[in-house]
């Protein structure tokens, strides 16, 4: 959105007045991240998020390209070439590590940004696209961390690729052809080791693609905010540059701090040991478990154990996990309620806190062995996941009374906003 009191670029050079007459890159930079980008003058830390996430992409793609260099995606020497990485090139140890833990650090900040925004109903007009291409970008980030995990070629890449795959044969008639076609045969071998390594170069630079489209989106209409009042006035709004350049650089280096203590004191925190075991067809590990960024959707698959009619269960928990986040498509037309911010919604607020303890019910169980208690309590959590959106949050948003709201940013944030409401008055009388 381009605010009648955003800056103008004026090129102070003659090199810099040639490049923008041109080829204005300056000037788009400059009206994107820049001076000339107003936004609400109240963002709180919460939205750094966004920037971590698009370090974090970076980060990836850069780390990638330099491991693909000494990968051999094949069946018989890819867990050897690992080791070698590991072992023989040079600074091959910390591009693995920075990757394998920058995977965990990306899905961590979009974790939060995606909660961020489910609290302060950023899914809402005129933002439905952003959230629309955000969940998109998710699916993205799902299917390009799925095979990139099976790369290694240790036992729980090998178990885990046939388990996961294996998903699609629980569709009934054309499941075990589509499980056959994707994996290139019966079960993982040469054939989906060199489709998953072709995918999970490709889709990364797919993500990109999209998350320019995201951040399109979001310049058309400008950011939300935590009050969730649009901008009137030039008194809601800041500069980007300075002010939130500099509060992003600060959240990016206490990002970087623990990414690094991670990277040099804990690299294997987050993986499994059974990875460091080259795959073997023949011995299943006791207790198969995705990366821990799937465990609430695994949770959610496993939480189906019964037949329902003619319904098998594995079908039932493969539909269930993939609506739980196709759910979220459908966000902005279920959450009928006026007011956006959370802060201002009390009853929302209420069920909002409940459903975080439900899906760390579900990251708990998803990582857990699927014996009792563990599959009572992801019943129990994928209940309510579905009845908090599908239910819960329509009737709340069409019955609560909202508590009122700031008359605008500014005087949410300094107690006062005399000068929107004199310019409100006089576009009222005029």
């Amino acid at each position: 959105m381009s605010f009648p009191w955003a800056k103008e670029y004026t090129p102070t050079n003659g090199v810099m007045k040639f490049l923008d007459e041109k080829l204005p890159l300056p000037r788009l930079v400059y009206n994107a991240v820049g001076a000339g980008y107003p936004v609400p003058r109240n963002l709180s830390y919460f939205w750094n998020f966004g920037v971590l996430a698009g370090f974090f992409l970076v980060l990836q793609i850069v780390t990638g390209v330099v491991l693909a260099m000494h990968y051999a995606a094949n069946a018989q020497v890819a867990f050897a070439t690992t080791e070698h990485i590991m072992r023989d090139v040079n600074w091959g140890w910390l591009m693995r590590y920075a990757h394998a833990n920058g995977a965990s650090f990306f899905f961590i900040v979009v974790y939060l940004h995606i909660f961020r925004g489910l609290f302060f109903s950023s899914y809402k007009a005129p933002r439905e696209m952003i959230w629309l291409l955000g969940v998109v970008i998710f699916l993205l980030m799902m299917a390009t961390a799925f095979m990139g995990y099976v790369l290694p070629w240790g036992q729980m890449s090998f178990w885990g690729a046939k388990v996961i795959t294996g998903l699609f044969g629980a569709i009934p008639v054309i499941g075990e052809p589509i499980q056959i076609w994707l994996l290139g045969g019966f079960a993982p071998d040469n054939a989906a080791l060199n489709r998953f390594f072709s995918l999970h170069f490709l889709l990364p630079f797919v993500i990109a693609g999209v998350v320019i489209l995201h951040i399109w989106a979001l310049h058309i209409p400008g950011s939300s905010n935590p009050t969730g009042v649009e901008v009137k006035s030039e008194s809601d709004t800041l500069p980007f540059h300075p002010y939130y350049t500099a509060k992003d650089g600060f959240g990016l280096g206490v990002a970087l701090i623990l990414f690094f203590a991670m990277v040099f004191f804990l690299p294997n925190a987050l993986g499994h040991p059974d990875n460091y075991i080259e795959a073997n067809p023949l011995s299943t590990p006791a207790h198969i478990v995705p990366e821990w960024y799937f465990w609430p959707f695994y949770a959610i698959l496993r939480a189906f154990t019964v037949d329902f009619l003619f319904i098998p269960a594995k079908l039932m928990g493969v539909i269930a996990m993939f609506g739980s986040i196709l759910i979220w498509f459908f966000l902005p037309w279920l959450d009928k309620s006026p007011v956006r911010s959370g802060h201002y919604r009390p009853l929302f607020r209420k069920f909002f806190y409940v459903l975080l303890i439900c899906m760390a019910v579900l990251f708990y169980c998803g990582g857990a062995p699927a014996e009792e208690p563990f599959v009572m309590m992801s019943q129990i959590a994928t209940a309510y996941y579905f009845l908090h959106f599908l239910v819960i949050l329509p009737i709340v948003s069409q019955i609560e009374k909202p508590q009122p709201l700031p008359y605008s940013i500014t005087e949410a944030v300094l107690g006062s906003d005399e000068k929107a409401v004199l310019g409100e008055n006089a576009k009222a009388a005029a």
